[in-house]
């Protein structure tokens, strides 16, 4: 018989857990069995009752602050005994050309993207490392895996967190962390993609040109859900993956195989 609770007795932490990829994230991973904390630096009022019918705890945390994720991660194996998965889906995007992209701007898409995949993975490994083993996904785009020439530190962001999988796959495998990457785009129903298109002049014209350069999307003609992302986490955090560490997992259509063909 097929256990409909896979993840059963462990604990997971998924920043960005308010919204997006990481509240599908945290909600795949409770109705898998896991005890899930989800954290954000501003959850969506009047979500409290839905996180709650999950089991899912709702924590304040700016991943950029090293206080906040040390204490996010105390927290959590304080109140199981223990943390398994941590799921780094926290993240911001910047539409600029590196010549009009301020200092700030610079910080806050590297903090947030990178630097928060760095602090969750710096206080999390030791606390895995002394159960045996765990899992990280950190959630990149495929941005990282082909650069893009409108929004260029975006893409510096996402390509340095997937360098950053890769060398600390390398370097804790001998502890029995696996540590992944999941690079999805075009995504709908995120907060990211909904501040992209209520900036456009047309947001029709803007849905048809991210379709079209994800040729399987383009196909479908819809955008991938995060709920289709999470899917992708869960299998890796899952012991179906047990010897899988290291990778990117793209989840984009194909939009990060080249330019693809002309329709019609």
């Amino acid at each position: 018989m097929r256990d409909s609770t896979p993840l059963a007795d462990r604990t997971a932490i998924v920043t960005g857990g308010a919204s997006g990829i990481g509240r599908a994230t945290a909600f795949l991973l409770a109705r898998q069995g896991a005890r899930v904390f989800a954290a954000d630096i501003d959850f969506v009022a009047g979500t409290e009752a839905d996180f709650a019918a999950e089991n899912i705890a709702q924590i304040v945390c700016d991943v950029t602050n090293e206080t906040d994720v040390a204490g996010l991660m105390e927290w959590a194996e304080t109140q199981t005994g223990r943390l398994d998965i941590v799921v780094n889906s926290a993240g911001v995007g910047l539409v600029k050309q590196i010549t009009d992209v301020t200092v700030e701007e610079w910080d806050r898409c590297l903090d947030t993207n990178v630097k928060g995949a760095f602090l969750t993975a710096k206080h999390a490994i030791p606390k895995m490392r002394a159960m045996g083993g765990g899992s990280i996904i950190n959630i990149a785009s495929n941005a990282g895996l082909l650069p893009r020439a409108h929004d260029p530190v975006y893409s510096i962001s996402k390509g340095a967190l997937i360098a950053l999988t890769k060398s600390l796959a390398l370097c804790h495998a001998p502890d029995r962390i696996r540590i992944n990457a999941v690079c999805p785009g075009p995504v709908g129903e995120t907060r990211m993609m909904d501040a992209g298109l209520a900036a456009a002049p047309d947001r029709a014209t803007a849905v048809r040109e991210l379709l079209a350069a994800s040729p399987f999307a383009n196909a479908c003609g819809r955008m991938i859900t995060p709920e289709e992302v999470a899917q992708a986490v869960l299998y890796l955090v899952s012991d179906a993956a047990l010897f899988v560490t290291g990778t990117s997992i793209a989840i984009d259509g194909g939009k990060s195989l080249g330019v693809p063909p002309k329709m019609g």
